[in-house]
């Protein structure tokens, strides 16, 4: 539900009437997790998805009746072993639902749909079953005394922020692919005539400054999840760059550069004083090999690499592995993605 805010508040001071659908289990395999959610309004209109297309139809239905009752309502979707290829969820997985109203009136998930889009922390735990003093998809705040596996926590944190320093074509591409992407962006240069808003829209604050100086004077800003990326081509920004990025308490430090440029400002690095230990931390040359040549390829190739370092994936293709495709949570939960955190009471999250 919270992922959904932007687009249910306008709808809900609008007047209109409007049905939340919102994964509360997933079995074996499934396109997204329990907190996913999905929206119907009383006209019809989607808003959301809960299985990249596989049940929408029955979930559509499902929340159109919630709104003709008034009532929260529970349904499986999915297909059983004996009956594979029957409709239902295509990846092999099944998945349980609650639907259920929401208005102005459901003060608690109006109060959290508000903190998601000021971008704030929250938790709010949804009824998902019987037993609770609440009514089912009653939108409630957390307690310690909930009924065990009735409430399922939704939560949301703040964006992770990407630092770009250096604003040439490759950051103004690395921009756009990481805000839609869901992290807050800064980019920082020292040339002003570059660092505009027609150039970088999709940021959230651009900043004048020579990059090293900026590191310094915001450090206690830039917490575990941050990531910084060093794109400014020249090693007179970029060495006194690295050098402060790479003693911040971030989640990932990168640079640019072709491998020669790469040894040659590691050994700059180790003259300006930066141990072997802190330069084991930087990602350069930075990227996957995605065979990138444009601005945007590689800018790609950049946030993938992000995203592997975060989620603790291996970068390896999924048709080489024989893992799960959808499993539990790994690294980061808020580094990109839906910004739902869901668990139920009483479960780990």
């Amino acid at each position: 539900m919270l992922e959904l805010a932007a687009d249910l508040l306008p709808r809900l001071r609008a007047g209109e009437r409007i049905a939340v659908v919102t994964v509360t289990r997933v079995s074996r395999s499934a396109p997204r997790g329990a907190g996913a959610s999905m929206a119907v309004t009383a006209t019809g209109e989607v808003i959301g998805s809960i299985s990249g297309g596989c049940v929408e139809e029955d979930a559509v239905m499902l929340g159109l009746r919630a709104l003709s009752t008034g009532s929260g309502q529970t349904a499986g979707f999915g297909f059983s072993d004996a009956d594979a290829h029957a409709a239902g969820l295509a990846c092999g997985g099944a998945i349980d639902v609650v639907a259920y109203p929401l208005t102005l009136d459901d003060v608690v998930a109006v109060d959290a749909l508000e903190a998601v889009l000021r971008d704030e922390a929250v938790a709010v735990g949804l009824v998902v079953a019987e037993g609770s003093t609440a009514p089912l998809g009653r939108v409630v705040p957390i307690s310690a005394d909930a009924p065990a596996d009735s409430i399922l926590t939704l939560s949301h944190a703040p964006r992770p922020r990407l630092v770009i320093l250096g604003a040439g074509d490759y950051a103004a591409a690395l921009c756009r692919v990481a805000a839609v992407s869901g992290f807050a962006v800064t980019v920082c240069d020292g040339w002003g005539l570059l660092v505009t808003p027609e150039r970088f829209a999709d940021a959230d604050l651009l900043v004048t400054q020579p990059p090293h100086e900026y590191l310094r004077a915001h450090a206690d800003t830039l917490d575990p999840r941050t990531a910084i990326c060093v794109l400014t081509h020249d090693e007179r920004s970029d060495v006194p760059a690295l050098r402060e990025a790479l003693r911040l308490p971030v989640a990932f430090v990168g640079a640019l550069g072709a491998r020669r440029t790469v040894a040659r400002r590691a050994q700059l690095l180790r003259e300006q004083g930066v141990s072997e230990d802190e330069l084991a931390r930087l990602h350069s040359p930075l990227g996957l090999d995605l065979g990138a040549e444009t601005p945007e390829e590689t800018a790609l190739s950049i946030l993938a690499e992000i995203v592997a370092a975060r989620r603790a994936g291996s970068g390896v293709p999924l048709r080489e592995l024989a893992t799960p495709i959808h499993g539990a949570p790994r690294g980061d939960p808020g580094a990109s993605g839906p910004s739902c955190s869901p668990r139920l009471i009483g479960e780990s999250t």
